[in-house]
């Protein structure tokens, strides 16, 4: 494909045919699911990061090696153990033939990075790949090497078995763009699944686009155009979630220890650009902002005890303040 459009019209209708491209080549692998593909692309296109939360057998892996096989970009799967050092994902260096230090490049140095099960390995750990993800590049030995671009990490956790784990804190989860929770396929989804996985049928994915032109629409979304009143509705979302200020709703007051912070007002506003786009609109609108609040903000909001006592969630809220 060439990347000599005539203007960012055309490039956003040309974004358009790719992204339905690249859904059509997912669908061929991973059945339904739609949402969670839609909010991971977004997550690529701009620029940010996925959590991912299911219990095993949800084809987390699977989902992310089929994204990463249709945009043809590396990929690299880490499984996440509580004897993982930060080494063993940066890289280290060793002394080669001439006694000189050498870098040896870890498995981070890819474009797609899926750590698994990322509560699974120690803060230490942790805070090396989140240093990756906020900064783009890693430190080794008081030398910094730049990470490959296009970098996405989808990062998964069980949400079941918590024995032997170490929960993100707040401000590390902060860094993930969206927390998108996987639930189990609907009856005739999961027969599809079993047709599928249980033939000799070998699926050949196209690749749909390059590192380049992934970049290049990267760059794309970033120059949409967006309305004040969007901008504002979006911020004024945000400051809902808060305890104090004179936008803080009842609703918070009531069951939150803790809102969002501004990240949540940038990836709103980022994330409604990228929805907007994919539907071939030139401009994101508030509908834009609502469709994918709930991913943004489900993991940016501390319940209180009164919340847990009366079984409220977090979702219940989100959609309170919408």
């Amino acid at each position: 494909m060439s990347l000599t459009f005539k203007n960012d019209t055309e490039a956003v209708l040309g974004f358009v045919s790719k992204y339905h491209e690249l859904n059509t080549e997912i669908a061929k692998v991973i059945v339904g699911q739609e949402d969670t593909v839609r909010n991971v692309l977004i997550s690529i296109f701009s620029r940010g990061h996925c959590l991912l939360v299911g219990v095993p057998g949800l084809a987390k892996t699977l989902l992310v090696n089929t994204i990463a096989d249709a945009l043809g970009l590396s990929f690299n799967r880490i499984q996440f153990t509580p004897d993982l050092m930060p080494g063993d994902i940066i890289g280290s260096e060793i002394l080669d033939e001439q006694r000189h230090f050498q870098f040896i490049k870890g498995p981070l140095f890819s474009n797609i990075i899926l750590a698994d099960e990322i509560n699974r390995t120690p803060p230490k750990t942790q805070a090396a790949l989140l240093e990756a993800m906020q900064e783009r590049q890693v430190t080794a030995a008081g030398k910094k090497y730049p990470l490959d671009s296009p970098f996405f990490v989808l990062a998964t956790q069980n949400p079941i078995e918590q024995e032997g784990t170490y929960p993100l804190p707040e401000a590390q989860l902060d860094r993930f763009m969206f927390n998108v929770w996987l639930d189990y396929p609907t009856f005739l989804e999961e027969l599809q699944v079993v047709k599928l996985t249980t033939s000799d049928n070998k699926v050949q994915l196209s690749k749909v686009l390059n590192a380049q032109e992934i970049v290049f629409f990267q760059e794309l979304i970033r120059k949409i155009p967006v309305a004040d009143n969007v901008i504002e509705y979006a911020v004024k979302l945000v400051h809902k979630t808060r305890l104090t200020g004179e936008y803080t709703s009842e609703a918070a007051k009531k069951y939150l220890l803790w809102g969002a912070g501004p990240r949540a007002s940038q990836y709103l506003i980022i994330g409604a650009k990228c929805h907007a786009a994919i539907r071939g609109k030139f401009s994101p609108d508030i509908e834009d902002v609502r469709a994918i609040a709930l991913p943004i903000l489900r993991h940016r909001l501390v319940l209180n005890y009164k919340a847990e006592a009366e079984g409220v969630s977090v979702e219940d809220i989100i959609k309170q303040l919408m």
